[in-house]
């Protein structure tokens, strides 16, 4: 394979990397990651038992869980692409290393490691009845699946992150910062949903009122392992509101440090492309924002919910590159 169709690999294994978040998303929010008791098949089927004789053996073999076809067919979708998605990364991990035009080489390892610990942690979300920190941790693994792809596709072009400009250097530490922020809010986010504490508060801008004397701190992160069954979640009122409002606290702190962030990329960019960046970046956090505050106001609509997490990724993604272009710019400094 030579560079040319490695490049076109690369693309089309990011794009489907984007599909398969919004369809994790879309099985998550229609309470489907259950729609299949075992893994990888459904029902002891490779595909969703349809045959009245198959739906009897299905549900003689799982009487604790009847079949729901469409959250099944939710489900296995889901794995179909993700598994689709993961032999593509495979491709990508043989031609690195053993193409005629090898390509660098480290992501694509990482990349096969990443993966294969992906679909770990998606047989553990079934066999572990959707427990709340390995459905957080498959949501962070989708998403650094991204950014590592992200990366790989513009380490394929070196073109892009040409040129030197000065005055980025001293925003590197602060797009770390702003990059932690990001993951960290990302995963509240993804501690919210497991949990199913989306719709725990339900007024603005913090939550209803009283909500300060009603916190749970040490009930709403504790793991609670134990449980048979962690679907439509495990904890109390008081301890999902909490997880709520430190959720919606940290969309506010995520808004100021991501907006003062982009606003000094863009006055400081000498080029075109790092004010595109910068303005992207602006974008994407004002609509995932404005989201969170739709999912709120309008009680958590299937598709709006969809989009938060789907734009979630992208402003993980678009902070990913914007780092990656500074450390290059900062490393071509000191050659020079």
């Amino acid at each position: 394979m030579n560079k040319s169709m490695l490049k076109t690999l690369s693309s089309w294994t990011l794009v489907l990397t984007m599909v398969v978040i919004i369809l994790g998303a879309y099985t998550r929010l229609t309470d489907a990651g259950l729609g299949c008791p075992d893994w990888p098949g459904c029902y002891g089927f490779l595909k969703v038992p349809m045959s009245s004789e198959r739906i009897a053996l299905a549900e003689q073999a799982f009487p604790e869980r009847p079949l729901e076809p469409f959250k099944a067919w939710n489900e296995m979708v889901h794995r179909y692409f993700a598994g689709t998605l993961g032999l593509m990364i495979a491709a990508i991990f043989f031609f690195s290393w053993f193409g005629k035009e090898q390509g660098p080489r480290l992501l694509p390892t990482l990349l096969a490691g990443l993966v294969i610990f992906q679909a770990a942690l998606g047989m553990w979300t079934v066999t572990m009845s959707l427990l709340p920190i390995v459905v957080m941790a498959h949501l962070m693994g989708g998403f650094t699946l991204l950014c590592l792809l992200g990366l790989y596709w513009l380490q394929l072009r070196p073109e892009l992150v040409e040129g030197i400009e000065t005055r980025l250097a001293s925003l590197k530490p602060l797009a770390v910062i702003t990059t932690i922020v990001v993951a960290l809010q990302i995963a509240l986010g993804g501690w919210t949903a497991a949990n199913y504490a989306a719709l725990a508060c339900i007024e603005l801008p913090i939550c209803e009122a009283g909500w300060s004397s009603r916190l749970a701190i040490s009930e709403a992160f504790d793991l609670h392992l134990g449980h048979d069954d962690y679907e439509f979640g495990v904890m109390s009122a008081d301890a999902r509101q909490t997880i709520h409002v430190f959720h919606r606290l940290g969309a506010v702190i995520t808004l100021l440090v991501v907006g003062l962030f982009s606003a000094l990329l863009w006055r400081r960019a000498e080029t075109s492309t790092m004010k595109k960046l910068a303005v992207a970046l602006a974008l994407i956090l004002l609509l995932q924002f404005s989201l969170g505050v739709l999912n709120v106001v309008l009680h958590l609509p299937l598709i709006n919910a969809v989009a938060h997490n789907f734009v979630g990724a992208n402003l993980l993604l678009c902070m990913v590159l914007i780092l990656y272009q500074l450390r290059h710019r900062a490393k071509q400094q000191e050659i020079h």
